[in-house]
C-alpha cells in the first residue's frame, strides 16, 4: 500500500499529523507493507531565505491579526505539539523559504535517504532553531542522516531537482490540495490535516481490506 503525504519543513501541523500518521502505522497490522511517500508542498513559496521577521510576525501579517494574538495561536499549537512528543520553540523558529530543503529531500529520496533527512529537517526547524534555508545548515543536516556533505552541498547550488519539486506541487494542484499535511492513500482516499492516529488507522484498514478483496 503506497501512502503519499504532501507537507512543509516550516509546518506546524505536518510534523504534528506525522507523528500521528506514525502512531497508527505502528498500530497497523500489515505497517511492513505500507511504502510512504514524502511530497514536496510550500506555504509560502515567496518567503525569502533569509528572514526579516520572526514567525509571530508572520504569522500575524498573514491573517491580519495582532503580533499578540498570532504568538497565542502559536504556543497552543506548541501544546498539541507537545502532546504528540514534539517540542516547538516559536519563539526561536527561523521563518525562511522551503524551496532548497524540498529539492535536497528529493536528492536523499534517490539515496534512500527521505524519511531520516524528512524528519531531521522538521526537528531542526520546529525544535532546534536552525535555518533551514541555509545551505550550509542543509548540507550538515544531510551528513547527520548519512548522506555526502559536499554532494549535498552541491546539489544545493545548483537547480538540479527542482522539476522534482514542480511536480509534486503541480500534482497537489491537479487534486485539488490547497493546504498541508495531506494524506493520499493507495490514491484512493484522501485525509487531510493533521487527524488523530485513530482516523488514520481506520483508513489504513479500510483501504488494507478492500485492495485485498481485489485480490481474493
Amino acid at each position: 500500500m503506497k501512502v503519499e503525504i504532501w507537507s512543509d519543513y516550516v509546518c506546524p501541523f505536518c510534523y504534528i499529523g506525522k507523528r500521528r500518521f506514525e502512531e497508527a502505522l505502528s498500530q497497523f497490522s500489515h505497517r511492513d507493507e505500507v511504502e510512504v511517500v514524502y511530497k514536496s508542498f510550500q506555504l509560502d513559496p515567496n518567503a525569502k531565505r533569509d528572514p526579516d521577521q520572526d514567525v509571530h510576525d508572520v504569522l500575524a501579517g498573514k491573517y491580519g491579526m495582532s503580533r499578540e494574538k498570532a504568538k497565542t495561536m502559536n504556543e497552543q499549537v506548541a501544546q498539541q505539539a507537545k502532546e504528540v512528543g514534539l517540542d516547538y520553540y516559536f519563539d526561536r523558529m527561523i521563518h525562511t523559504n522551503t524551496y532548497d530543503a524540498h529539492r535536497l529531500a528529493h536528492y536523499a529520496a534517490e539515496q534512500g535517504k527521505m524519511k531520516e533527512l524528512t524528519e531531521r529537517l522538521l526537528k531542526a526547524y520546529f525544535t532546534d532553531s536552525l535555518h533551514i534555508g541555509d545551505h550550509e545548515t542543509l548540507a550538515r543536516l544531510a551528513s547527520e542522516v548519512g548522506l555526502d556533505q559536499e554532494k549535498a552541498l552541491a546539489v544545493l547550488g545548483s537547480d538540479n531537482y527542482k522539476e522534482h519539486v514542480q511536480n509534486d506541487v503541480q500534482e497537489a494542484g491537479r487534486i485539488g490540495i490547497s493546504g498541508v499535511p495531506f494524506f493520499v492513500f493507495q490514491q484512493k482516499y484522501a485525509v487531510s490535516g493533521a487527524q488523530p492516529s485513530e482516523a488514520f488507522l481506520q483508513v489504513l484498514n479500510k483501504v488494507w481490506d478492500e485492495e485485498n478483496e481485489k485480490t481474493v
